[in-house]
């Protein structure tokens, strides 16, 4: 079945068949829905050389993917990733990573968008006053970004988690259970996320009188591995903390296991808080001792995204909201409990 076919089928023109598979505000509903119905039916796949010519689009988001020597497999960007391929799949678009080095990426994401191979894009692994913001208000085609930017006026599309909440209320948490020794093994010391996080917690402690020492704040990759080396030494240091707050439960797992190594019972002797992003493969529920949690899904996140970036290409007018920064919920379990009375 080809385009023609179709057309002939269903007694439209070829023009308005292109119009209604690729989502033009245009085509009234009663006709899309026959048009999608009837390339379901019939097996037809829209032959994508000929609808970009037809329609000027790609139908393709794209990402540029910094890659540094020093990085290791992100089970975090994979979830992410399979919410935006939902979304993909399900609207018949592709889903473009061009690599490139990390201090290269204006410059490649530049040339991707010359490149006309895709629609629309989006940003990733913010920092604080990302100058690649500014430059993508710049260019004409539409982009979103997943997170914020310290010291930057919020006024670009974006897809946010409330950090400094999720964690100032995890601290809270715990100064109410009387722990008032805390340790945070967060994300890289470069990265947005993780600066909100440690402002949350340093919020709800100078709320109580207290304070974060330096010496108790580790900035590491989001790693089982690494969450193990930063407990290890957490753990040898002259205080010991009674509370620990990991930006992960992928750290959470490596600092559980050096925990238990240390003969403590988490939960008593310990209490711990991870952020979880409804990892498939890492359910804080799954624990031996089940973990206490701020959750959000990556996955919900990549899909809203993706969702948002499509819209744009196939309707530039629609009513959208420019922010949406999303409440992580707070779910206790069996990992916090009241400190201990000697260390």
């Amino acid at each position: 079945m080809n385009l023609k076919q179709l057309s002939e089928l269903l007694g439209l023109s070829q023009t308005t068949i292109s119009r209604a598979l690729n989502g033009y505000p245009e085509v009234n509903a009663q006709t899309r829905l026959r048009v999608l119905k009837a390339a379901q039916e019939t097996g037809y796949r829209p032959n994508r050389a000929a609808r970009r010519l037809a329609t000027g689009k790609a139908g393709s988001i794209g990402l540029i993917m910094p890659i540094a020597s020093e990085q290791s497999a992100d089970i975090h960007f994979a979830e992410f990733q399979r919410g935006l391929a939902d979304e993909c799949l399900a609207h018949e678009f592709h889903f473009v990573i061009m690599p490139s080095q990390p201090d290269e990426e204006e410059q490649a994401i530049r040339g991707l968008v010359s490149s006309g191979s895709v629609d629309a894009y989006y940003l990733a692994y913010m920092r604080p006053r990302d100058s690649r913001i500014a430059m993508a208000k710049s260019l004409p085609t539409p982009f979103i970004v997943h997170g914020r930017s310290l010291g930057l006026a919020e006024d670009y599309p974006y897809v946010d988690v409330d950090n400094e909440r999720a964690f100032r209320e995890a601290t809270e948490l715990l100064l109410d259970l009387g722990h008032r020794r805390f340790a945070l093994i967060n994300g890289p010391a470069d990265l947005d996320f993780a600066i909100r996080r440690q402002i949350g917690v340093e919020k709800a402690l100078a709320a109580r009188g207290l304070r974060l020492s330096p010496s108790a704040i580790s900035n590491t990759l989001m790693t089982d591995a690494s969450g193990y080396r930063q407990m290890e030494t957490i753990l040898r240091g002259e205080v010991r903390p009674t509370a620990v707050l990991c930006a992960s439960t992928v750290l959470a797992l490596g600092a559980v296991r050096a925990i238990n190594q240390a003969g403590l019972v988490l939960g008593r002797d310990i209490s711990l808080i991870a952020h979880d992003d409804d990892l498939m493969l890492l359910k804080p529920e799954n624990f031996i001792v089940p973990l206490t949690t701020t959750g959000s899904s990556l996955r919900d996140a990549g899909r809203r995204i993706a969702e948002r970036l499509i819209t744009a290409v196939a309707d530039p007018d629609a009513d959208m909201p420019i922010a949406e920064l999303w409440t992580a919920e707070l779910v206790v379990r069996a990992s916090t409990g009241p400190a201990p009375r000697t260390p």
